[in-house]
């Protein structure tokens, strides 16, 4: 595979008014190879669709008469500020969009007000990225040698990041047709940086018919990871500690139990297991099982103001941000990725406001409708009596 990494012409962000935008002036910017890995699902990407239907046929019901002039986005994750629901999602291997990788999306980030998850699998060192200064995740693959494990919480820990994200999901990469049919692997300038091995890895090596990527974590991943592993990294470290990679509830009870202080509904952005639940679908039911002192977050299929909204209504207390990060990065560095965030806090905050939402909170008690579900008890005919007036139900509708 031929150099990927070269920065793409940069290209203006001011005539890009949405994430949709964003993703097709990156499309025609990134290499094939590259635009196939990130944009690509496992399987037959039903997954991939379906987080998207999910979103596109849930249906808010705003509130009305409600005094938004003070609309105000903000609000905590994990007990720390942020300017908006939204943290990124740790995606490996930005370097292969943009030479500055997560370095500019750390310090787009930090613009912006949100975390920023480093990955494990990250083109730049946990240290290189915690120092730009943006709140701080680091996400962690459970690897086969323990010891290099706990020794990068302890870096994550030592580099000031206020949290540990444990990714559940990935005994092993999932069939990626689109990487498999292509043999994608990485160039020798894009590396696992928190990890030793360099170019010299599997990653870089190609064989016909194979993803050299899932090669790599299927050597490096640890697929025993169980219950008695996420009990010994709580007892690890002091940062608070997310499970991402649940979608059952007695999973999500089960990490809590365990000492989790959060929880991500994800299914990997479609790219593990085809043919899983939609996040959305999933979400309420592992909010409902849920104390409420345990956070839940979102991932997979988030494309807009919009859809962080229907996230808040569906019981999440924020979303993480994956793909799109990735386009903006591709489209124009820190400057694509800023862009990519300020249109989205615009569109959220618009969203918040036209739903009659005066904060985050506020979003959590409006109603939402699937497109494919029945109305609730029907609406009371009018008669000559009652048709100047709308109908009495004695209590909220049922939706």
């Amino acid at each position: 595979m031929t150099d990927t990494t070269q920065a793409a012409p940069a290209t203006a962000v001011e005539h890009l008014h949405s994430l949709a935008d964003i993703e097709q002036a990156a499309s025609r910017l990134l290499p094939a190879p590259v635009r196939d890995f990130v944009a690509g699902g496992a399987g037959s990407e039903l997954t991939l669709a379906a987080n998207r239907r999910a979103f596109d046929t849930t249906h808010l019901v705003p509130r009305a008469l409600r005094d938004v002039s003070g609309c105000e986005p903000a609000t905590t994750l994990l007990g720390l500020p942020a300017a908006m629901p939204v943290a990124t999602a740790p995606i490996g291997y930005q370097g292969l969009v943009h030479p500055d990788g997560e370095l500019a999306g750390a310090r787009a980030a930090k613009e912006a007000g949100i975390p920023f998850t480093v990955a494990t699998l990250s083109s730049r060192t946990i240290e290189d990225v915690a120092a730009v200064g943006a709140t701080t995740w680091f996400q962690l693959y459970w690897l086969r040698d323990r010891a290099r494990t706990f020794d990068l919480v302890r870096r994550a820990e030592d580099a000031g990041c206020t949290a540990v994200m444990l990714t559940v999901d990935v005994p092993w990469m999932g069939r990626r047709l689109r990487d498999v049919r292509g043999g994608f692997t990485l160039p020798e300038d894009v590396v696992a940086a928190n990890l030793t091995t360099g170019a010299a890895s599997a990653a870089h090596r190609a064989a016909t018919g194979t993803s050299a990527v899932a090669r790599h974590t299927a050597a490096a991943f640890d697929p025993s990871l169980s219950w008695s592993d996420l009990e010994e990294l709580r007892r690890r470290t002091r940062l608070p500690l997310i499970v991402k990679g649940l979608l059952d509830p007695e999973d999500a009870v089960r990490a809590a139990e365990c000492g989790a202080d959060a929880v991500v509904v994800s299914n990997h952005g479609g790219r593990q297991l085809d043919g899983t639940v939609p996040t959305l679908d999933a979400l309420p039911e592992i909010r409902a099982a849920l104390p409420a002192a345990c956070e839940v977050l979102l991932d997979s299929g988030v494309r807009s103001g919009v859809d962080i909204v229907k996230a808040l209504a569906l019981g999440a207390r924020g979303v993480l941000l994956g793909r799109p990060v990735l386009w903006g990065l591709a489209v124009a560095g820190d400057d694509g990725v800023r862009r990519t965030l300020d249109l989205l806090a615009a569109e959220f905050r618009d969203a918040l406001g036209l739903a009659g939402c005066t904060d985050p909170a506020a979003a959590a008690l409006l109603r939402t409708r699937r497109a494919t579900e029945p109305l609730g008890r029907p609406w009371p005919q009018p008669d000559a009596r009652t048709a100047h007036r709308p109908p009495s139900s004695g209590g909220p509708q049922p939706w």
